[in-house]
């Protein structure tokens, strides 16, 4: 597993719960360190005993941790960099979900040995997608429900979220766009601060 997303995991921890909580979360998980190198590599049984560590220090379903995950990488002052790469995949939020497909290619155009999983969308009318996520390991699924709704929000989309597996081992995640302009979203400019 790419270090990033284990150290993406290691700051949402840190973030939203304190260093004191990551800590015993690393102790539970027997890492043997304090912190995730973000160039480095890790067993994906690393990643797991953390999301498994996290869920039992913090008593929470690992999927409602993995959604807030989600959240996380878009909405924090810390992933902005997250959120401007998503935002790029246009202006609005339909935009965006047609341009999800795309997105693992574009993050290995900067880390070509990131594992992303794999988005397929497919539009089923009157404001109807589904997103069918195959993921390098599982739990994507529910992070991918936190992103779309904090991104939904970002963009000022109103939307119906939910998720279910499917036979082949596949998250589906359902999107029903309910109103693209509910509210007039995050301010977004494709020059961000210190850029121009």
């Amino acid at each position: 597993m790419h270090g990033l997303i284990n150290r993406s995991i290691q700051g949402f921890l840190r973030d939203t719960y304190g260093p004191a909580t990551w800590g015993l979360v690393a102790h539970e998980a027997r890492l043997g360190f304090d912190s995730f190198e973000p160039m480095l590599s890790y067993a994906p049984e690393l990643t797991h005993a953390v999301i498994a560590a996290a869920a039992k220090v913090l008593n929470r379903p690992k999927d409602g941790l993995l959604e807030d995950l989600g959240t996380y990488l878009v909405s924090h002052p810390n992933t902005e960099a997250v959120r401007r790469l998503l935002r790029f995949g246009g202006v609005t939020f339909v935009d965006f979900l047609h341009s999800l497909e795309d997105l693992p290619e574009r993050a290995r155009l900067a880390l070509p040995d990131l594992d992303l999983p794999g988005l397929q969308l497919a539009g089923l009318g009157d404001g109807e997608y589904r997103l069918m996520v195959s993921a390098p390991f599982p739990g994507m699924g529910a992070v991918m429900v936190g992103l779309l709704r904090a991104m939904a929000d970002d963009y000022g989309a109103l939307v119906l979220l939910d998720r279910s597996g499917d036979a082949a081992g596949a998250d589906l995640v359902l999107i029903q766009l309910l109103d693209h302009r509910h509210s007039s979203g995050r301010h977004f400019d494709l020059v961000g601060q210190g850029l121009a």
